[in-house]
């Protein structure tokens, strides 16, 4: 691996998080894990690929729902422990909810209030399973 892959700070699960952030808007879109298979695809392949906890594998943002991050810049934060991605998101939306951003919630008096509309229905998207 190239000397910029080691720098890194991986956790004890070889897992680094990873901020996805829209780079027209600025907004934070969401927060997913990398291993090393993942990161380095991502750099390579120019799309954002994730390691999905839930499922034991890599995750290609978009391979399902056809809503792909396009990674136009990475960096890494000051400890080295954290990726932050730059994208286009191919088609507006980035939460498997059918919502532009997995940050669709907002604290109010106690409670979690949704403050995000669905763009569009996660059945149209997903089909059924």
């Amino acid at each position: 691996m190239n000397e910029w892959f080691e720098q890194l700070r991986w956790d004890e699960h070889g897992l680094v998080p990873a901020i996805a952030q829209d780079a027209a808007s600025g907004r934070v879109l969401t927060l997913a894990w990398m291993n090393r298979e993942a990161l380095a695809e991502t750099a390579q392949s120019g799309r954002a690929v994730y390691w999905s906890r839930s499922r034991g594998k890599l995750w290609r943002k978009g391979e399902e729902s056809g809503h792909v991050q396009k990674v136009l810049e990475m960096r890494l934060d000051c400890d080295a422990d954290a990726v932050l991605l730059s994208v286009e998101q191919v088609g507006g939306i980035a939460c498997h909810t059918g919502r532009e951003s997995c940050f669709f919630r907002k604290l109010d008096n106690g409670r979690w209030v949704t403050t995000d509309p669905v763009k569009k229905d996660p059945s149209l998207i997903y089909g059924k399973k």
